[in-house]
């Protein structure tokens, strides 16, 4: 265990998820290393293991804070706003994981071998973070639809929260698959953060 006082402790950490968060800006998830976050922070490589024993820790950890900027986002809205329609709800989905690219970017590419690689403590207290998200969506569907049954919250909830995954893929595509996808004939049709989660939202709330 690290020795200093638990607002120190947690104090780097945050300046370890700091750096990741950096290096994750140009750099791929497979390029980073404990090394080259140790290299951007105030102490040494040795150190960072006091905190996180694998990379893959810190990058959930930064998971983490991610979900919990998104679902204060979420709860602003929905703590200033009494009704909204289909659309207006769909828009303020669309509008927050618009905000979230990064939430997005590592959910996609990194999920499984972050969980795999981390310890039972992190991965439990990410997943305390997880269900907060779920429950935030099921309590705005409840607020602002309470027509719809428990069957129907729930189907929406196990549609939408996979459908996140693949977000990132469909809308940040880089020059090579681009061209890749011209030269194979995919007719493939570019779409925005906003404009997929809009429409996906709007469908499961019409069905």
């Amino acid at each position: 265990m690290p020795k200093g006082s638990p607002e120190l402790t947690e104090a780097r950490r945050e300046e370890i998820v700091r750096a990741c968060e950096k290096l994750y800006q140009t750099m791929s998830f497979k390029e980073i290393t404990i090394k080259e976050i140790g290299n951007v922070t105030s102490f040494t490589r040795t150190s960072i293991y006091n905190y996180f024993q694998t990379k893959e820790e810190i990058f959930l950890a930064l998971l983490k804070q991610e979900y919990e900027l998104w679902i204060a986002s979420l709860r602003r809205t929905m703590e200033q706003t009494d009704t909204m329609t289909r659309d207006e709800f769909a828009a303020m989905l669309a509008h927050s994981l618009e905000e979230r690219a990064q939430l997005l970017k590592i959910m996609s590419m990194n999920h499984y071998d972050m969980e795999t690689g981390s310890r039972p403590e992190h991965l439990a207290a990410f997943k305390v973070v997880y269900g907060e998200s779920i429950r935030t969506v099921m309590s705005g569907l409840s607020k602002y639809f309470p027509d719809m049954t428990i069957s129907e919250k729930q189907n929406f909830i196990y549609t939408f929260f996979p459908f996140m995954f693949g977000i990132y893929p469909y809308t940040f595509v880089t020059e090579k698959q681009r061209t890749a996808m011209e030269e194979a004939n995919v007719n493939y049709v570019f779409m925005t953060i906003y404009e997929l989660t809009f429409n996906c939202v709007k469908r499961l709330l019409n069905e």
